[in-house]
C-alpha cells in the first residue's frame, strides 16, 4: 500500500516544483530565465497545461514591457554611449521572440489562448546598430586625433573600439579599414636596437653578429617593433643600446695534483695448517682455507685546466626626439673552461669512482678569447631579449 501511495506523491511533488520554479524566476526578476523554462515545458507537448502558457504569457509580457521602457529611457537621454546598451537589448527581444515564435499560436488543452505580443524588433534593432556604430567610430576618431599629437595609448584605444566596431556591428563601415591601419601606426613604439663597446678590449666581430641575431618575432609584440638597422628617413620612438662596460677574461690556469689511491682487495686463498704443518680439514674431508687480502695501490696525476671570461654591461632606453635616458638596467654573464685529464701508474683496480671517471682524458687546448666572448653573446641574448620585451621605459 505504501508504493501505491508514493508514486502519485512523488509525481505532484515534482509538477509542484516545476510549476513554482518557474513562478520564483518571475517573481524574481528573472524574465529570460522564466521564457526558457516555460518553453522547455511547452516544447512538443500536444497538450499544453495550463499553469505553463499562462507562466509563459506573463513572464513574456514582463520581460518585453521592461525591455523596451528600458531602451525607450535610454534613447531618449540623448548620450551617444548609450546606443551600445540600446542595441544590447533590441538583440535580447530578437533572441526572447525568435525563441517564443515556434510555439505560437500558444494554447492550453483547457482551450486558453495566450495572447503573446511581437513588437518589430528588426526594425528597431536596425537603428540601434546604426547609432551604436556611429558612437564607437566617432569615438575612435577623437581618440586618433589624441594619437596624432602624439598620445599611443589613445591610438591603441581607437584600434580596439575600431575592432570592436567591426565584431559587433559591421563588417565594414566607412573607412575602418583605413582608420584601423592608422591606429596600428600611431600605436606602435618604433625601437631602433644597437651594440656599443665601451670595454678597453676588442670584441670579435661575430659578437655583435649574435647579438644582433636576435629574430624581430622574437621581440615585436602586439605594440612593439624592433629594428637592428637605423633607416633613412624613419624616425624611432625609442633607442634601445647595449653597452659593454667590462670585459674580463682570466689567464689560462694549469693545476696538477698527484695522488694514491689504495684498496683492500682478496687476492687468493691461505690454507689453514695444523702444528705439523698439513692442512686442516674439516667434517667432510675438504680442505680448510681463509681468504687472502692484500692492498693494492695506484699512483694518479691529475691536471685541472680552467679560463673564465665574464662580461657585463647595460642596457640603456633612450628617446632619441629628448636625447634623454628612460631606463638602465645591468647585464652580465660569465662563461667558464674547465677540464679535467688523468693518468695513473699502478693497479688499475685501487682507482676511487672519481678517478676512474677522469682516467683516459686527455689535456685539451684552450678556447680563444674571441670564442669565449661570441660564447657569451650566446648566453646573454636571451636575458637581454627579455629585457627589451618587458621593459616598462618602452610603451
Amino acid at each position: 500500500m505504501t508504493r501505491i501511495f508514493f508514486l502519485p506523491a512523488l509525481l505532484f511533488a515534482f509538477l509542484f516544483t516545476a510549476c513554482h520554479t518557474g513562478q520564483r524566476l518571475t517573481e524574481s526578476g528573472d524574465y529570460d530565465q522564466a521564457v526558457s523554462f516555460y518553453v522547455r515545458k511547452l516544447k512538443g507537448k500536444s497538450k499544453k497545461k495550463i499553469e505553463h502558457v499562462k507562466g509563459l504569457e506573463l513572464a513574456f509580457r514582463k520581460a518585453q514591457t521592461r525591455d523596451l521602457g528600458t531602451a525607450t529611457a535610454l534613447a531618449d537621454e540623448g548620450r551617444p554611449e548609450n546606443w551600445e546598451r540600446v542595441n544590447e537589448i533590441h538583440r535580447q527581444i530578437r533572441r526572447r521572440q525568435s525563441l517564443v515564435a515556434p510555439l505560437l499560436p500558444l494554447r492550453a488543452k483547457e482551450g486558453y489562448q495566450a495572447q503573446i505580443a511581437f513588437v518589430d524588433i528588426a526594425v528597431l534593432e536596425t537603428a540601434s546598430r546604426a547609432k551604436a556604430a556611429e558612437h564607437l567610430y566617432d569615438r575612435a576618431v577623437g581618440l586618433l586625433a589624441r594619437a596624432e599629437r602624439g598620445d599611443k595609448l589613445a591610438a591603441r584605444q581607437a584600434h580596439s573600439t575600431l575592432l570592436d566596431l567591426e565584431k559587433r556591428y559591421y563588417r565594414d563601415y566607412r573607412d575602418k579599414t583605413d582608420l584601423l591601419a592608422r591606429a596600428r601606426d600611431l600605436g606602435t613604439s618604433y625601437v631602433l636596437f644597437e651594440v656599443k663597446n665601451q670595454s678597453d678590449k676588442v670584441l670579435p666581430r661575430a659578437f655583435a653578429e649574435r647579438i644582433l641575431a636576435m629574430s624581430k618575432q622574437d621581440l615585436d609584440s602586439e605594440w612593439k617593433a624592433f629594428y637592428f638597422e637605423a633607416k633613412e628617413g624613419v624616425q624611432y620612438d625609442y633607442k634601445a643600446v647595449f653597452k659593454v662596460r667590462n670585459i674580463d677574461i682570466s689567464p689560462e690556469r694549469v693545476h696538477e695534483r698527484a695522488y694514491t689511491d689504495e684498496k683492500d682487495i682478496q687476492d687468493g686463498w691461505d690454507y689453514v695448517l695444523d702444528a705439523r704443518g698439513n692442512v686442516k680439514k674439516d667434517t667432510l674431508g675438504n680442505d680448510l682455507k681463509t681468504p687472502r687480502h692484500v692492498r693494492i695501490r695506484a699512483n694518479v696525476l691529475e691536471v685541472f685546466q680552467n679560463k673564465a671570461a665574464r662580461l657585463a654591461g647595460t642596457v640603456e632606453i633612450y628617446d632619441p626626439a629628448q636625447n634623454s635616458l628612460l631606463d638602465r638596467q645591468d647585464l652580465s654573464t660569465e662563461i667558464l673552461f674547465e677540464n679535467y685529464a688523468s693518468t695513473f701508474v699502478g693497479d688499475q683496480r685501487a682507482l676511487s669512482d672519481a678517478s676512474r671517471s677522469r682516467v683516459g682524458c686527455r689535456p685539451l687546448p684552450f678556447p680563444p678569447d674571441g670564442d669565449m666572448l661570441v660564447q657569451a653573446a650566446d648566453r646573454l641574448k636571451p636575458n637581454l631579449r627579455d629585457e627589451l620585451r618587458r621593459n616598462r621605459a618602452i610603451l
